[in-house]
């Protein structure tokens, strides 16, 4: 008889623990209430990416001089940008939900909750339905987290989830967030002809990334005219008559415009799902002191994705579902690697886009530890000219003593693709040296990656 495992949540994490424990021969059920691929994948991740894009081929085409082009101003299609994340993301919801039931997954589309630490009920349109489960995995996501002062009306006041695209262009939008959501909306809106203000927190943007590679991105979007509130922090919101929101820092310093957009994180959808029932110890709400398996206190129980507290990628979500998979149908007792987490690599798609993986050079310095740090602007290679971009650079963090590559950052065009090459070498403790004798193809944006190696 066939392990049976029961999944709450068909985001990331869960479609991959499901098509890898279904592929490995267990009897698989996966409860999803909302969209197959995840509500913040498919609901934020995708429809930011891809309006993304369309800022960054707007501010191509305006550049068009630049190519030897006649210059254009082109504008942003409202309806049609709508249209083209409605077809891509259904698209993406549909290929999920054919890779599921190929291999054979039971579908439910419910709300699943636990009764006892081996049964799961799921809520449908029909009623309920009762499974009993050998391995359980809670991967329910997460969604925006709203402040107290503010009270979001899907017009004015947006969250990152009204935004895609809102209902009418932003005149004037404030950004409260300097995190890696606020910037790229920053970005997104700043690209689409909307004027824009960032409320920063801290004294940077991007608190938590290298403060060369914060200061890039500054210097941006202060040449694009955006305006920052550093070292201001929200804390209260009014409509004004004039049909926009007046937002209140508290340095007494107050910021104007058409609308607002939050984008101050994200909090964990943990309630209702029976979890303290079950006998899984909670703090807040979030799951207690998972193990490296995933596993919470009930060892048949797993959590992964945003629920579980880790990165909240889309890419981490997903390896830990393939790793939960596999540790449920017995594979770690062979050859299994934990997930390192701190070799994650990631990427933030302003335009330059921004990469990183590994030790950032801040923590290294901070830890006391001697690194080699090697710098490659993009404006010294051809292709960069030839695309006319030069913006930005390669930074790698190597061991001085044996030339292992333990971490860089990437600040331009392409950032997110290039990286890979860094990720690959952090993860398989490659050097300096292996990437230098590559042969790379000329001309590329990666040979910056083999000069800062040498």
């Amino acid at each position: 008889m066939s392990l049976s495992f029961v999944i709450i949540g068909g985001g990331p994490a869960g479609v991959s623990a499901a098509t890898n424990a279904a592929r490995l021969g267990a009897e698989v059920t996966l409860i999803e209430r909302d969209v197959l691929g995840g509500a913040a994948n498919l609901w934020d991740c995708i429809p930011s990416k891809a309006m993304i894009v369309t800022g960054g081929e707007l501010n191509q085409i305006r550049s068009s001089a630049g190519m030897g082009l006649e210059s254009m101003d082109p504008h942003v299609d409202i309806d049609a940008l709508r249209s083209r994340i409605s077809v891509m993301t259904a698209k993406l919801a549909d290929s999920n939900r054919r890779l599921l039931e190929s291999q054979n997954v039971n579908l439910v589309s419910g709300t699943g909750r636990l009764v006892d630490d081996h049964t799961v009920v799921a809520t449908t349109a029909s009623g309920e339905q009762t499974f009993s489960a050998d391995a359980i995995l809670v991967s329910t996501g997460s969604r925006p987290r709203i402040p107290d002062w503010c009270s979001p009306d899907g017009d004015r006041v947006l969250t990152t989830r009204d935004a895609y695209p809102p209902q009418s262009m932003p005149e004037h939008l404030i950004v409260v967030g300097s995190g890696v959501t606020g910037v790229e909306f920053v970005h997104m809106f700043s690209s689409f002809g909307s004027k824009v203000t960032l409320i920063v927190s801290r004294q940077q943007v991007l608190p938590t990334k290298d403060p060369e590679v914060a200061a890039a991105l500054e210097s941006d979007f202060l040449r694009r005219g955006v305006q920052l509130y550093k070292g201001a922090r929200a804390v209260g919101l009014e409509r004004t008559e004039a049909s926009g929101v007046l937002l209140r820092c508290d340095d007494g310093r107050t910021a104007e415009g058409s609308h607002i957009l939050l984008a101050i994180g994200s909090q964990p959808n943990s309630e209702g799902l029976g979890l303290a029932e079950a006998g899984v110890q909670m703090d807040g709400p979030w799951v207690k002191s998972l193990d490296h398996h995933l596993r919470s206190n009930i060892a048949h129980i797993y959590v992964a994705g945003d629920l579980s507290g880790k990165l909240p990628l889309a890419s981490v979500a997903s390896m830990q579902g393939r790793k939960i998979a596999e540790h449920v149908m017995g594979l770690h007792k062979v050859d299994h690697k934990h997930i390192d987490y701190e070799k994650a690599a990631s990427a933030i798609f302003t335009e330059p886009e921004i990469a990183d993986v590994g030790l950032a050079e801040a923590d290294a310095f901070a830890e006391g530890r001697k690194v080699r740090v090697t710098k490659v602007p993009f404006g010294s290679q051809a292709k960069a000219l030839i695309n006319n971009d030069p913006r930005g650079f390669v930074k790698i963090i190597s061991d001085p003593a044996t030339g292992v590559v333990l971490g860089g950052s990437i600040v331009g065009r392409h950032a997110a693709e290039l990286i890979s090459v860094l990720a690959l070498a952090v993860t398989n403790s490659l050097t300096v040296s292996d990437i230098a004798e590559s042969l790379f193809v000329h001309p590329a944006l990666s040979e910056a990656l083999a000069e800062a190696a040498e």
